[in-house]
């Protein structure tokens, strides 16, 4: 059996960098945002970003945030935010 090489997707130049925000900060992005948890987009435990941060982290579980910032030559960066649910 081959040994398995673990790899850190988030290094990779065309995955965007993600971060966990506290609750606290998921506080202050929604009440700015005017929305709810429900109303933002959803990323799930099993994506291959979410388990490396579980490295970083320990365990996220369903309903924490996650901010995504994207690189882009027109729009420098853009920052997006996503609902961590089952999955």
């Amino acid at each position: 059996m081959a040994d398995v090489v673990e790899f850190n997707v988030l290094e990779h130049e065309l995955v965007p960098e993600h971060y966990l925000l506290t609750e606290e900060e998921a506080a202050n992005v929604l009440k700015g945002m005017r929305i709810t948890r429900d109303q933002l987009p959803k990323i799930r435990r099993s994506d291959a970003c979410i388990r490396v941060l579980e490295n970083i982290y320990g365990p996220i579980g369903e309903g924490r945030v996650i901010k995504v910032v994207r690189k882009s030559p027109t729009a420098e960066t853009f920052v997006a935010y996503r609902l961590v649910v089952r999955g």
